[in-house]
């Protein structure tokens, strides 16, 4: 039997390490049950609100599917995942929830591919396009419209590396960014690829426009990332007993609008964090244009003397200048990649220019009304 106190669950360097002292709940028969002692200050929490926080790479809703399937006692017996919890329970975790295994399918979606040979494939995401399924959507989500769907459709091979739910693919953009990423066609170029990656030999370059001006024009953040413990999809620095996160800024432009002021940068990333520019930008008080999720506003409103009142006339166009605007993605592209060819060692270097509809927005912020 596993037991562990939440007293020692809530120190951040157990948390990262959870997995492999106490493994999640996808883990093998022979590892349950699983039991956890709630401790006094845990009291007030719901059921499965407190388990997805103490259970590493569980989702709430994985949760809530483990409790209907009567897969978590309270005290013994089986309880409703709303129950309230009191302090001094004993959970018990008896298996994982049964599902199919996820497998990737191939999908007919058009690809922008800046480079192909039989080891490998850099293609130019589009922003709103997963790299691969996640675990915890519906079948239907979980394969339709990813990266990895179209890769399948498009070539003949792609390394098995990553399993049957991320052939391929070796490091990952957020779905709201977009940009350049490198594919594996065979396991030998995957394992060289994530070799340079792991040296961080390769080289990777963002464009990103962020909200205010960046006091300086050029530094180095280096803050380590961990997972928020509360907003379960978000990553924080804040927290002791993150993975170490380096990335270097320079300023292109600053912008003075009539929506405020903005700094345009370009971001080199020697590590891979998930979220990291969006994560490291918004500790600085400077997140990324678009990305609600890390403080930035979901619509610009021009400030005076530029708005509008109710007396100037007829309404212009939505956009136009004095009206609101928004953008629907996070400003953040994946604008250059360098790396070293997995066979040849010959060195490999690509650019994206900025999508359209990055461009216009930037031509609406510089507009003078």
């Amino acid at each position: 039997m596993n037991v562990f106190s939440t007293e020692t669950a809530s120190d951040p360097y157990f948390l990262v390490s959870l997995s492999s002292r106490y493994p999640s709940v996808e883990s093998v028969s022979e590892q349950f049950p699983i039991t956890i002692a709630v401790v006094s200050d845990d009291g007030g929490k719901r059921l499965d609100q407190f388990l997805a926080a103490r259970l590493e790479n569980v989702s709430r809703a994985r949760v809530q599917e483990l409790i209907s399937e009567k897969k978590v006692l309270v005290n013994g017996a089986a309880a409703k995942a709303s129950v309230k919890l009191r302090g001094g329970e004993q959970i018990s975790i008896l298996s994982p929830a049964r599902r199919p295994p996820l497998r990737a399918i191939a999908e007919e979606i058009p690809l922008d591919i800046v480079y192909e040979d039989d080891d490998l494939a850099v293609i130019n995401k589009p922003a709103g396009m997963m790299v691969h399924a996640g675990a915890g959507a519906s079948e239907d989500e979980r394969n339709r419209g990813t990266l990895v769907n179209a890769l399948l459709h498009h070539m003949r091979s792609l390394s098995g590396v990553g399993g049957e739910l991320r052939p391929g693919i070796v490091h990952r953009l957020d779905k709201e960014t977009s940009g350049l990423i490198v594919v594996a066609k065979n396991d030998e170029a995957h394992r060289r690829l994530a070799a340079q990656f792991a040296r961080r030999e390769v080289k990777k370059i963002y464009t990103a426009l962020v909200h205010g001006w960046v006091k300086k024009d050029s530094g180095t953040i280096a803050a380590s990332i961990s997972r928020d413990r509360v907003r379960r999809t978000r990553m924080t620095t804040r927290a002791a007993g993150g993975r170490e996160a380096i990335s270097h800024y320079r300023v292109v432009r600053r912008l003075d609008t009539e929506y405020g002021k903005f700094t345009l940068i370009e971001v080199r990333i020697d590590t891979g964090r998930t979220h990291q520019i969006r994560v490291h930008m918004a500790s600085l008080g400077h997140p990324v244009v678009g990305d609600t999720a890390y403080g930035a506003p979901r619509e610009l409103r021009p400030s005076p003397p530029f708005a509008k009142s109710a007396t100037d006339g007829a309404p212009g166009k939505r956009g136009e200048a004095g009206e609101p605007i928004s953008l629907a993605r996070n400003f953040l592209h994946a604008a250059e990649l360098r790396l070293l060819h997995p066979r040849t060692g010959k060195e490999i270097s690509l650019k994206s220019e900025l999508p359209e509809e990055l461009q216009a927005f930037l031509a609406r912020l510089e507009r003078r009304g």
